[in-house]
């Protein structure tokens, strides 16, 4: 049997008795970093053989996984923090299991966004998570465009030498929204802080983030607007001139320079 079992995301008390019991009965462990595991490991007196199973090894590591769950060990998964599979390695484990007939559980507990909607305040009664945005600009913007007019809070991860260029991407895609960062979970410099996007990241950097954006107000039909309503829609609501004149123009299927005419014309 594999174990997809869920450990702290800082305070390490925050684990299951259950987890517990079965770290210290499988076989194998396997983890992200040995040496980060072994820090959660030791403090609760559990010495097993460790793996190293991460995103660079996940197919092959896998596969041997598998051959000592078909010798009938027992293994456990986690990683370095939170539950294996969500913005961590694992999916990949679980179809091997799958396409090989194998017996597989979760363990549930700690994970990092569900704490952050809570401490956040917006609204939870529908949400999406989203996770760590894709490197290269095109990607991000593609995959934003599926969220931008959902009426719901969206939920994105966030490495810290990322918050800024991560809020600033958000604000280039979805326009002006209230935003949330919450950081260092369960930890001692645990922080909630509140801005808009287009504010920027009011912070200095530090710690592992969770970035939430308020959803779309109900979407309006800019399809029965002018082009000079379109505009004004978005002034209106805050954004900088020039991020509106090449959202609308986006949005419009026009050259940027055919909106930014409205705007002179409106300046005068």
């Amino acid at each position: 049997m594999l174990y997809l079992t869920a450990t702290p995301i800082g305070n390490l008390k925050d684990i299951s008795q259950r987890a517990i019991e079965v770290l210290n009965a499988v076989d194998v462990i396997a983890c992200e970093d040995t040496r980060h595991s072994l820090k959660l490991l030791t403090a609760y007196g559990i010495k097993k053989p460790l793996v190293a199973y991460h995103k660079f090894n996940e197919r092959a590591e896998g596969e041997k996984l598998v051959a000592l769950l078909k010798e009938g060990k027992d293994v456990a998964l986690i990683t370095d923090a939170g539950t294996p599979v969500i913005s961590d390695p694992g999916n990949v484990l679980v179809r091997l299991l799958i396409e090989n007939g194998l017996e597989y559980t979760v363990i549930p507990g700690a994970n990092a966004f569900v704490p952050a909607l809570v401490l956040s305040g917006f609204d939870a009664s529908r949400f999406s998570f989203i996770g760590f945005l894709p490197e290269r600009a095109k990607e991000w913007d593609k995959l934003l465009s599926k969220y931008k007019n959902l009426d719901m809070t969206l939920i994105f991860y966030c490495a810290p030498h990322d918050v800024v260029k991560t809020v600033e991407r958000l604000y280039s895609s979805l326009g002006e929204r209230k935003a949330c960062a919450v950081r260092e979970i369960t930890k001692l410099h645990e922080s909630v802080e509140f801005f808009n996007l287009s504010e920027g990241y009011p912070g200095e950097p530090r710690g592992e983030y969770v970035i939430l954006v308020e959803g779309a107000e109900e979407e309006e039909q800019t399809s029965d607007m002018t082009a000079e309503e379109h505009l004004m829609m978005y002034l209106e609501k805050g954004m900088d001139k020039k991020e509106a004149v090449k959202l609308v123009a986006k949005e419009r299927g026009v050259p940027k320079n055919e909106i930014y005419k409205i705007t002179i014309k409106e300046d005068k």
